[in-house]
């Protein structure tokens, strides 16, 4: 674990934070045509159209990444208004527009409140604003107090603030790998001056080059009561949100080969939802938003040149463009040479 804590902290100081990327504006404009509302509330237009804090927090994130600070301050003010509502300082995770109450579960999602505290961060330095900082470093401090779980050297990131601990279920604690925002992790540490987003880091990390040895993709729910293995009642898929995982270790800088094998193998055959145990394919994926991203692997592994296909943004859902225009984002910054 000293050793991976170091490799971390090395990675802080070789590679230039992902968040002053630069985002086309014109992608970012039709990205915000079509999923941000006049409100500032980013929909998630095939899950019923409902918003929430992952929503908010990518498109925070995003218009960061573009400049655009009209659309940020936008969105900020629906989050604040709308979801940042709880008693530890943290985003309730859901809102529906067909609902009464329209927050329709109170529980928070932590890799929500994480973007929209990496977001916040990313405004308060990229336009020297530092109430946003100030926001980004009260945020990060309600994250690690109500979401850090010590279990001798380890640092776990929870799911949430209920419903996935030890108390809560028979294989807990439960977590998530895809809810490790691996670039924004150091920039917590910095911004608070707390190790223990290191310690988060680190221990995200070895789960990951756990499962790298058994030439495992990451589940989307693990239970890490003992050995790592997925969690009770969840499929045991590399699933939608887990293909997020290798796009977060590029991101960050982390893309070591061997750690990004079973992402590779997984897709070899074009992006797909796998089942982890059997290793088959339990759904092709065909959106270019999937299929950048395993491009992007490919670039990252052996310099392959970016299709041209997926170097062009056009918006489909919301889920594929925002990964899209995340890995756009990432490539230009740290994969030029591909594109």
């Amino acid at each position: 674990m000293k050793r991976l804590l170091g490799a971390v902290a090395a990675a802080m100081l070789a590679f230039a934070p992902a968040a002053q990327a630069t985002l086309p504006l014109e992608a970012w404009e039709l990205y915000r045509q079509k999923f941000v509302m006049p409100d500032g509330r980013v929909v998630d237009d095939l899950n019923g159209a409902i918003s929430h804090s992952e929503s908010q927090g990518y498109g925070l994130l995003l218009a960061c990444l573009a400049g655009d600070r009209t659309s940020f301050a936008r969105i900020l003010a629906f989050t604040r208004t709308e979801l940042l509502i709880r008693d530890d300082g943290l985003a309730a995770w859901r809102w529906d527009p067909k609902a009464t109450p329209r927050v329709t579960d109170i529980n928070n999602a932590t890799d929500g409140d994480l973007l929209i505290a990496y977001a916040l961060n990313c405004a308060g330095s990229a336009w020297a604003m530092p109430g946003y900082t100030n926001a980004a470093r009260q945020l990060a401090r309600n994250i690690a107090k109500a979401t850090f779980l010590k279990r001798g050297s380890e640092t776990w990131l929870m799911p949430a603030v209920s419903g996935f601990s030890e108390k809560d279920r028979a294989d807990g604690p439960v977590v998530n790998p895809s809810y490790w925002v691996f670039e924004a992790l150091p920039v917590m540490a910095r911004l608070t001056g707390d190790n223990g987003w290191l310690k988060v880091q680190a221990t995200g990390l070895k789960l990951l080059d756990t499962l790298a040895k058994a030439n495992m993709p990451a589940p989307e729910w693990m239970s890490v009561k003992a050995e790592p293995r997925p969690a009770d009642g969840f499929p045991a898929q590399f699933g939608y949100n887990a293909m997020r995982v290798p796009l977060y270790l590029l991101r960050a800088g982390l893309g070591e080969p061997g750690r990004l094998a079973p992402f590779r193998a997984a897709w070899a055959n074009g992006p797909a939802i796998v089942d982890v145990r059997s290793k088959q394919a339990v759904e092709q994926l065909s959106d270019p938003g999937y299929r950048i991203l395993v491009a992007a692997l490919a670039c990252a592994a052996d310099g392959t040149a970016i299709p041209q296909e997926p170097k062009s943004f056009v918006p489909t859902a919301y889920y594929p463009s925002t990964l899209h225009l995340l890995t756009l984002a990432m490539l230009s910054e740290r994969y030029q040479r591909c594109m």
